[in-house]
């Protein structure tokens, strides 16, 4: 909106309106809008939700130490939501489809959460959709961004290909074109793209959601998170950029850069309340969509495998629940004291707070190790 306006409108008449056409000034801005709207809304929500008594409910098989967290104002991940759609607009060239398909993946999935988080507000309990129900949703919300793509890429302005860490040369295609060579195998290929997309999207989602369990970690790593993938749209959308370091180009992708310095604002606003001893939580609404609308973003940048490396400390979270899971109706056996594995550490003794710290520390690290494979190909 503000792209429109003050570049391709007045910049002719007041020059220094130019700075509109960078994408970096944009982002920079973005950033900084999304952070104050946080922070200076983030008194008001709370009040609102303590108000209206949509508060946290804190499970039976909880550690003992979450006890004192009952009543904590929930379901601020509507405040993250406001807090990145409303400077995307604002700063995006919003002709390119890209930021669109990133504000549909962000939304659709914190709707589910909300959804989510309603049903246990009004049902005063931590439970809330049925598991059934949840992954249903969260399907359709993949499938929907899917057809979404497919439109793009018949358009010619989104390819299938992807990269790959450490390899140049090694491009594939997701719906695979050796497939598409015949029409009888059409099904096949997109039933591929599409299984392909909900792993991506589905499993981002509910791995930010299980990373939610300790005052500020799932934000903290969200931000370190978004960061990264900030920095990765801005070299895939840049031509000299993404020739240079050998990455598929998508032209006009560098909008998305504006969408994750968004988030990135976002979420370190919501740090601000976040922060242990937290005055609001995410919820589902939140978690939900941050780790949606991550997915999206790698998608359309062709970054989906590096995306397992950007936000390490979450995969890390949910292969602790499939094992733990796993182990106990295999084998009968526990591999952890409790699952996801920052509870672990909270019955191993350690205190919260280390375990934030430490838990962000890791993914800083694995976050800079996802960064330093656009050299090392």
């Amino acid at each position: 909106m503000l792209y429109w306006l003050l570049f391709e409108r007045l910049h002719t008449s007041f020059g220094p309106l130019r700075l509109f056409g960078y994408v970096t000034f944009r982002a920079a801005f973005a950033s900084l809008t999304a952070l104050l709207l946080c922070i200076v809304l983030g008194p008001w929500l709370i009040g609102r939700l303590r108000r209206f008594q949509i508060q946290q409910y804190i499970g039976e098989h909880a550690p003992a130490s979450h006890k004192r967290k009952a009543g904590t104002p929930t379901m601020g991940g509507v405040l993250i939501i406001i807090s990145i759609v409303i400077p995307t607009l604002l700063y995006t060239n919003l002709r390119s489809p890209y930021p669109w398909v990133a504000i549909f993946g962000l939304v659709s999935f914190g709707a589910i959460g909300f959804l989510d988080d309603y049903i246990k507000v009004t049902r005063r309990r931590n439970l809330g959709l049925t598991a059934k129900m949840k992954f249903s949703l969260q399907v359709l919300a993949a499938f929907l961004v899917g057809v979404q793509l497919v439109v793009l890429h018949a358009a010619g302005q989104y390819s299938t290909a992807m990269n790959v860490p450490f390899f140049k040369q090694i491009k594939p295609d997701l719906l695979i074109d050796s497939l598409l060579d015949s029409p009888y195998t059409y099904p096949l290929a997109f039933i591929f793209f599409f299984g392909f997309l909900v792993v991506v999207l589905v499993g981002s989602a509910n791995a930010v959601n299980l990373t939610d369990g300790l005052d500020g970690l799932a934000t903290g790593l969200m931000i370190i998170a978004a960061g990264a993938i900030t920095v990765l749209t801005y070299m895939g959308g840049h031509r000299d950029f993404a020739l240079y370091l050998d990455l598929l180009r998508v032209p006009g992708g560098a909008e998305l850069t504006i969408f994750c310095s968004a988030m990135t604002g976002a979420c370190l606003g919501f740090l601000w309340w976040n922060a242990h001893p937290a005055d609001i939580f995410m919820g589902d609404v939140g978690a939900l969509a941050l780790g949606a609308g991550l997915a999206t973003v790698a998608v359309l940048i062709k970054q989906e495998i590096l995306l397992l490396f950007i936000g390490g400390v979450y995969v890390i979270e949910c292969l602790s629940v499939i094992i733990q899971v796993g182990g106990n109706r295999l084998f009968g056996k526990r591999l952890f004291l409790r699952s996801p594995l920052h509870h672990h550490f909270e019955e191993l003794g350690w205190e919260e707070s280390k375990i934030i710290t430490r838990f962000w520390i890791l993914g800083l690290v694995v976050a800079l190790f996802a960064l330093t494979t656009l050299k090392l190909r």
